[in-house]
């Protein structure tokens, strides 16, 4: 009789069907995965050290956000009083004076681009003239 197996409904033949790894390509594969294990350790480390960071610099914005809400809960409580910071009426003048600025920089400009306007359409007028 056949020297063959009947496995699951499968009819399987005794002998060498594929490939099967030698020493040395056993070897290799260990090596292969222990570096593939090494460079995920890294990589892994990488990640974590990153998000350390993110994390640090997040806490320090929030630390940031703080002071700042803190410094305007002061000043809302000065101004309930009847008093002006000492640091609004800087913004307050420093805004006047950039406003300032910007209307005779405006005002220049406007002057600038009339005055360019003007030359164009004269020019048109005597280009159109000919």
């Amino acid at each position: 009789m056949d020297d063959s197996k009947v496995v699951g409904g499968k009819v399987k033949k005794p002998g060498k069907r594929g490939r099967k790894p030698a020493k040395i390509d056993l070897k290799a594969k260990l090596e292969r995965s222990r570096q593939s294990a090494r460079e995920c350790r890294a990589r892994k480390k990488l990640r974590y050290q990153y998000l350390e960071e993110l994390v640090s610099s997040r806490e320090r914005a929030i630390c940031g956000l703080r002071e700042e809400l803190e410094m305007y809960k002061q000043w809302c409580m000065a101004m309930d009083q009847g008093k002006i910071p000492s640091e609004i009426k800087a913004l307050l003048t420093g805004e006047e004076q950039s406003k300032s600025q910007q209307n005779s920089s405006r005002h220049t400009k406007a002057v600038k681009t009339e005055a360019n306007n003007n030359s164009c359409k004269y020019s048109a007028c005597y280009i159109d003239n000919y």
